[in-house]
């Protein structure tokens, strides 16, 4: 029962957590300066939008009404507060208010075009990074010292020292056909082919993931060395434990002691980082969607913010905040999964 309060107490402290954090946001964008209605200025001035600079003249030649107009259109006439319930309750965290972007398309369009793709692409990288690192980390702490862990830690700390988007570039460089006499193998970017439509769904399949090798990639090789190293100090930690010596004392088979005991409590520490997989998974990588020119959702946020997009940007920031809140939750889950011995104080 004691940890059934736990996760309701949790679960109701979401609602207020989130509600400081879109409102602290809701608050810093109404100052930002190239909001809304100067670029609303911009457009009737015939200065291109956010790609120009807003100038001190473009703002004064627009008369006292016409600059009421526009914030009694964009509803910065109303008071703070009024805006943010508005938001919050009648727009539906600002997912029904048109985008300022994309003309004819809500927020809510506009992300949901742009969340399958990270959606595919999180999935992917969470299993191949957890897929991977756990099992190697557990082999090179039962091999530690050995060449095979010397071998796999050079390789590791090389994949940790090469930076994501610049690991993409040299893929790209390597299997995509831009330097003569190497290996066209891959797509150079996008998520689809141009043909993708007039593929049969078995084509399709081929096509996707044809284009999702190199960026998974990428995606994979940013935790790859934290995680297999977390895996396997953590299980070697767990190795020098008295109660594995207890049960290697009274009979109990190496392979006992460290899959029946140790490992179990070794996952413990790599449940922590399942806390941040929904919104990693969300968000994206803003260096590798660029590089790879994928139409996902970290791209989307940074060309809000440059864009003042704001009913998109919060948008994505209201789903991420609580997805955020929600895998903190999903982290004490895993912790009870993993050890049922453990208990959460009132």
């Amino acid at each position: 029962m004691d940890r059934l309060h736990y996760f309701i107490r949790r679960l109701l402290l979401v609602i207020p957590t989130f509600i400081g954090i879109t409102l602290v946001c809701f608050a810093l964008i109404q100052v930002v300066p190239g909001g809304p209605v100067e670029q609303a200025i911009m457009r009737m001035k015939g200065l291109g939008g956010g790609e120009a600079k807003l100038t001190a003249g473009a703002v004064a030649s627009i008369s006292t009404e016409q600059r009421k107009a526009l914030e009694k259109h964009f509803g910065f006439d109303q008071p703070f507060f009024k805006r943010y319930w508005g938001w919050l309750v009648r727009d539906r965290l600002g997912l029904r208010v048109e985008s300022y972007r994309y003309p004819n398309k809500t927020a809510w369009q506009v992300i949901r075009e742009r969340f399958p793709v990270s959606l595919i692409f999180g999935l992917t990288g969470l299993v191949l990074s957890y897929g991977i690192c756990i099992p190697l980390g557990i082999a090179k702490a039962l091999r530690n010292g050995s060449a095979f862990d010397l071998a796999s830690s050079v390789v590791v700390f090389t994949g940790y020292a090469v930076p994501a988007f610049a690991f993409g570039m040299v893929l790209k460089m390597l299997f995509c056909g831009t330097v003569d006499g190497l290996w066209d193998w891959f797509p150079l970017s996008g998520f689809h082919s141009d043909k993708y439509d007039a593929l049969p769904w078995l084509g399709r399949a081929a096509d996707t993931a044809r284009h999702m090798v190199l960026p998974v990639l990428c995606y994979v090789i940013g935790d790859f060395a934290v995680l297999t190293l977390l895996m396997k100090n953590s299980l070697l930690e767990q190795i020098g434990r008295d109660y594995v010596r207890t049960v290697l004392a009274k009979g109990g088979s190496v392979r006992r002691a460290v899959w029946g005991h140790a490992l179990r409590n070794a996952l413990i520490p790599i449940a922590t980082g399942i806390g941040g997989i929904l919104a990693v998974m969300f968000v994206g990588s803003v260096l590798i969607e660029q590089v790879f020119e994928l139409p996902g959702m970290g791209l989307l946020s940074i060309e809000a913010i440059v864009g003042r997009d704001y009913p998109v940007f919060m948008g994505i920031l209201s789903l991420t905040s609580v997805l955020g809140l929600l895998g903190n939750l999903l982290s004490d889950f895993s912790y009870v999964l993993i050890d049922p011995r453990i208990t959460f104080q009132r």
